[in-house]
């Protein structure tokens, strides 16, 4: 197992299977849709079945054992069954996705080895949605929750980007997840600095002191150091729902227990999720080439992601100078 000059351990990826998305949600830092007319082949950009695959087996020998599949929307992926299938067992398969495309497809997807899903859900008005969104695809992301859940996908986390437009909607969201059984919510900090709308932002910890009135149960997790609150019971019921927090902006213990290591939809390796400027190319996708690219993009990463990007007197976001010098986060 790999690990990084501060001491932590690479026990998962997360694969980017392409950058396409049939969404267009306003928080998004994706600089286009480009084709979804629906699950294809792998576009010219993209990683090819056998380079992902060839990925994971390099993965797999470092001991890592978990991968997570995202996108954009990884289910325009029409091998995206293959790839799973292929993922070597020793791995947990999760997958991160818009929901749409479950409909039709989360049976195969179990049946190919996927074991956990998130899925993207914002709101819980077609309205609402829509105008985060930008699609009319509210009712298929519910029938693609359910389709998860009959697939033997339990629980199913849904995924929610708290910012100005979506803060309102988040006591609703959570008694949803308290009074559906199978459900979880994950609540992800908005990063303003990936979509230049500063204004957006809202102060996490409010939604953290929130949830702490609410809670009937705090269980505090050592993955990434994170809180979970249970809300209309606890941990050892059968009612009730679960609500964790995703912040990892200026958040030093965030980045002290983070184990993954992140890779784009063309095959680069990257350290940090917050960064962009450390990509590490696998080359050819020889496996060679993947070990040798796997064991730089470890060494060279950073201990905390800090103020990665500020802004200048223009009013423009830039690359903060001094990122670079931060010291690692006390013990």
């Amino acid at each position: 197992m790999l690990t990084d000059d501060f001491g932590r351990e690479v026990t998962g990826v997360r694969v980017s299977l392409t950058d396409r998305c049939n969404f267009d949600c306003v928080y998004c830092h994706n600089e286009g849709l480009g084709d979804t007319r629906g699950p294809m082949d792998p576009q010219d950009d993209e990683m090819s079945t056998d380079d992902v695959v060839a990925f994971l087996e390099v993965a797999a020998e470092f001991d890592v054992d978990a991968v997570k599949f995202t996108g954009g929307e990884p289910m325009l992926r029409q091998d995206l069954e293959e790839i799973i299938e292929r993922t070597p067992d020793q791995m947990e398969v999760s997958l991160t996705t818009n929901g749409t495309f479950l409909p039709g497809r989360a049976e195969s997807l179990v049946e190919a080895g996927l074991e956990r899903v998130n899925v993207s859900q914002d709101a819980l008005d077609p309205q609402d949605f829509a105008e985060i969104t930008k699609s009319g695809a509210y009712e298929k992301v519910l029938e693609g929750v359910e389709a998860a859940l009959d697939a033997g996908l339990d629980p199913v986390k849904l995924n929610m980007v708290v910012f100005e437009h979506t803060a309102g909607y988040v006591p609703e969201m959570v008694d949803h997840v308290a009074e559906n059984d199978g459900l979880q919510l994950q609540l992800i900090e908005y990063m303003p600095e990936l979509t230049g709308k500063p204004e957006w932002n809202v102060d996490i910890q409010r939604v953290h002191d929130w949830l702490a009135e609410q809670a009937d149960e705090i269980e505090h997790r050592e993955m990434h150091d994170r809180k979970r609150y249970w809300v209309g019971g606890t941990a050892d019921d059968d009612d009730g729902g679960m609500v964790e927090i995703v912040d990892p902006v200026e958040n030093p213990t965030f980045c002290a227990n983070c184990h993954r290591v992140r890779v784009t939809h063309e095959g680069y390796l990257k350290g940090c999720l917050n960064r962009n400027d450390d990509l590490k190319s696998m080359g050819e996708m020889s496996k060679p080439e993947i070990r040798e690219a796997f064991r730089e993009v470890v060494a060279n990463r950073v201990p905390y992601y800090g103020e990665y990007m500020i802004q200048n007197g223009d009013g423009e976001w830039e690359l903060n100078d001094e990122y670079l010098e931060v010291e690692p986060p006390a013990d």
